[in-house]
């Protein structure tokens, strides 16, 4: 898995004075994640993903942090098609949110906008983010409301993964894929949970995990793992669009 790359070109505090004019026309369309071969995922999202995506770990450190995996290969993003199209099945709340996202600074979360997202205009065309009296308007509230609740997620799902880490539960991994044009390949960068060291780990953690259902993560993660074919699937078709294009 190549290192997640970032779908934000130029991030800007959103405030009345600088967009009271602005409107965003929003889109179905996934250009933008073209080129992510994997996504973060929320732990409240993985029970959603599992039937459509592999769910792995990537990062170091206090970085770790879920994925979804939706490549087998660098830059190449097997869910979205030649018109940009989702193709994936479930949408995870990283690409829905976009094109708004949150900054922090010094413990101080402020709501952001991509000024490079093509729906971005002074035209009127789409929802307009602050109404003539510069108060935000019904749909920014609610875009603040997604985004405050995926930021809620993004904690209780990186507490997880420190549960996951001091317990030495994660190990590094590959996985080998086939296509059904008989191409076969090995997918690495990413981190699995060991069954068996899950299944060793001290009764009071067990105990607290079945608790906070973090237990039932663990094996939602485990299962989808077996996505990763369904991946391999998705590539002759991929290639036939390229040639298309080409």
């Amino acid at each position: 898995m190549s290192k997640q790359l970032l779908i934000y070109e130029r991030v800007v505090p959103l405030s009345s004075e600088a967009h009271r004019d602005v409107s965003v026309k929003m889109s179905d369309s996934f250009d933008f994640a073209r080129d992510l071969n994997s996504v973060p995922l929320l732990a409240a999202e993985f029970a959603s993903a599992v039937p459509d995506h592999p769910i792995v770990f990537a990062g170091q450190g206090d970085a770790i942090f879920p994925a979804i995996i939706l490549g087998l290969e660098q830059d190449a993003n097997l869910c979205v098609d030649a018109e940009g199209g989702w193709t994936g099945g479930y949408i995870p709340a990283f690409l829905r949110r976009y094109p708004f996202v949150f900054s922090q600074e010094a413990g101080n979360f402020t709501l952001c906008i991509d000024e490079g997202f093509a729906g971005l205009n002074r035209d009127g065309r789409g929802e307009r983010l602050f109404d003539v009296d510069g108060n935000r308007t019904s749909f920014l509230q609610n875009m603040l409301t997604f985004v405050s609740q995926y930021q809620a997620q993004f904690e209780r799902t990186r507490l997880f993964c420190q549960r996951l880490a001091s317990l030495d539960l994660l190990e590094p991994a590959q996985a080998r894929f086939s296509t059904p044009a008989g191409r076969s390949g090995t997918l690495s960068g990413f981190m699995t949970i060991n069954r068996d060291r899950l299944k060793a780990i001290p009764e009071a953690s067990l105990h607290e995990m079945f608790a906070t259902d973090e237990l039932e993560l663990c094996f939602i993660h485990l299962h989808s793992l077996q996505n990763i074919n369904r991946l391999g699937n998705r590539v002759p078709a991929a290639e036939a669009v390229a040639t298309a294009a080409e």
